[in-house]
């Protein structure tokens, strides 16, 4: 249907609102609540057919109903001037109504016009879908399906949204390589940057925008980005937690605790939570955390929407801090079963698992399968610091190779992983590690996650070392704050 009411003309099959030539940009979102308003003028349309026309895939309060009616009532009077009885009137304890005349007629658009129309749209629900799943396997796919649907619809946001998660994406799967895509995460940027100018009030895009921010170390802007999207929809737990991923200390909390109260048993955000705990040397919060993230995570089907893994690789650290050497062995074992699940972070999971397992045998005196462990480590990320750091404690990698790997890492800004990285190779030839050098990497580090696994860093151990490390930890735990 075509509806006209005032000087105002939407066109529900091609989503389009105007008034006289001039079109109007209104969220995907508004314009569900506008069509079911339009299509019953004077009458009362409940509350919850408005949520379910426009929040079909979201657990969303009133909140989110009230922020759409009142920008869709100050869309209507700053353009009409309230002469022409357009108004959206509050039905106390039962809906809303839209007053005032409205005509309808059936639209001339062909089956083909339509569909083409819609392709955006389903283009965009079918790729978020696939790269929700956090699936390595389907991030080329989803971004030639991006690609192709933005050739067709060059200003349509939600093609540009798709293409820029598809393209940080790319980047995440090869971040820990030698040589990262980082074309793909500077293309990224420039397709969220324009979704964000073509449709400021999409909340997707300015969450995908501050994603991409964080990716490229703009953290203060990623995190910026992120909470415009939650102002715009406050109930939507996906953007609840990008804001979990991007923050860090309290915020990071606060944000995990929201987006599982919205979604529950969402093993991701679990692990998120614990991390700040872990950096806090919280144990048993962080304990309580995981605990029910590993249920999550082995209890999750193939292809749900972000799926994770690390949490039996982090509950086998803080086993093994704790000095429960077994269980320690049990997690590590169990995370590693899911390395062929394709998800995008499975391989570096799995690579830390193997570090961890290193730094058992080494515990143990034995050598030989602690190296075997840590080039199983270097096997699945060659420029792994703690594991070359490590093998060159034992003697059986190059020094000068370790050198120019972590000189390329300082490089970065990685400043506290190279001390680190330092102090684990000294731990591996069985000297006395520094400290100092760590704290003072902390130190200078900005504000963020940095150095927030040391607590629980298996060969180091430093909450054994009380003396040596607790200002370290001190600084540490202040920085999670």
């Amino acid at each position: 249907m075509i509806y006209s009411f005032g000087r105002f003309r939407l066109d529900a099959a091609a989503r389009r609102l105007t008034r006289g030539s001039s079109a109007i940009a209104l969220g995907d979102r508004h314009l569900e609540v506008l069509l079911r308003l339009l299509a019953q003028p004077g009458e009362i349309v409940p509350k919850e057919a408005l949520v379910q026309a426009a929040w079909p895939d979201v657990a969303v309060t009133d909140n989110s109903l009230e922020q759409a009616i009142s920008l869709l009532r100050r869309t209507i009077a700053a353009r009409e001037g309230g002469d022409h009885g357009l108004a959206i009137e509050t039905v106390p304890r039962r809906g809303y109504r839209l007053t005032g005349e409205v005509a309808c007629e059936t639209s001339k658009h062909s089956d083909a016009e339509v569909d083409a129309m819609l392709a955006p749209h389903r283009a965009w629900l079918e790729g978020r879908a696939a790269l929700e799943t956090l699936a390595v396997q389907h991030v080329g796919a989803a971004e030639q399906a991006f690609a192709l649907v933005l050739e067709a619809a060059p200003h349509h946001p939600t093609a540009r949204v798709g293409l820029a998660n598809a393209l940080v994406f790319r980047f995440e799967a090869s971040r820990v390589d030698e040589s990262p895509d980082v074309i793909a995460l500077a293309t990224a940027l420039t397709h969220a940057r324009e979704a964000c100018r073509m449709d400021p009030k999409w909340a997707e895009s300015w969450a995908t925008l501050g994603f991409v921010l964080h990716r490229a170390g703009q953290l203060e802007h990623g995190i910026a980005a992120v909470h415009r999207a939650v102002e715009l929809e406050p109930d939507n737990w996906r953007h609840h937690l990008r804001l979990a991923f991007v923050a860090w200390g309290e915020l990071r909390l606060r944000a995990a605790q929201r987006t599982l109260h919205l979604m529950p048993g969402l093993g991701l955000a679990h692990w998120l939570a614990a991390s700040v705990h872990v950096a806090r040397q919280a144990f048993d919060a962080a304990e309580h955390e995981l605990a029910v993230g590993r249920t999550a995570q082995d209890e999750q089907r193939a292809g749900a929407a972000f799926g994770s893994v690390g949490l039996h690789w982090l509950s086998g650290l803080l086993c093994l801090a704790q000095g429960d050497a077994a269980a320690a062995e049990r997690h590590f074992d169990r995370e590693l079963g899911f390395e062929e699940s394709g998800h995008l972070y499975a391989r570096e999971c799995s690579a830390a698992t193997w570090y961890a397992k290193g730094a058992l045998a080494l515990t143990a005196g034995n050598q030989d399968q602690a190296a075997a462990a840590f080039n199983e480590v270097v096997r699945r990320i060659p420029r792994h610091p703690l594991a070359l750091a490590a093998l060159a404690g034992l003697g059986l990698s190059d020094e000068r190779e370790l050198a120019a790997r972590l000189e390329r890492a300082a490089e970065r800004g990685a400043h506290v992983d190279v001390a680190v990285a330092n102090a684990v190779r000294d731990a591996a030839r069985r000297e006395s590690a520094d400290a100092i050098p760590v704290r003072a990497a902390l130190q200078a580090a900005p504000p963020g996650p940095s150095g927030w696994f040391l607590p629980v860093e298996p060969i180091l151990r430093p909450v054994a070392d009380p003396a040596k490390w607790s200002p370290t930890l001190t600084l540490l735990r202040t920085r999670a704050g």
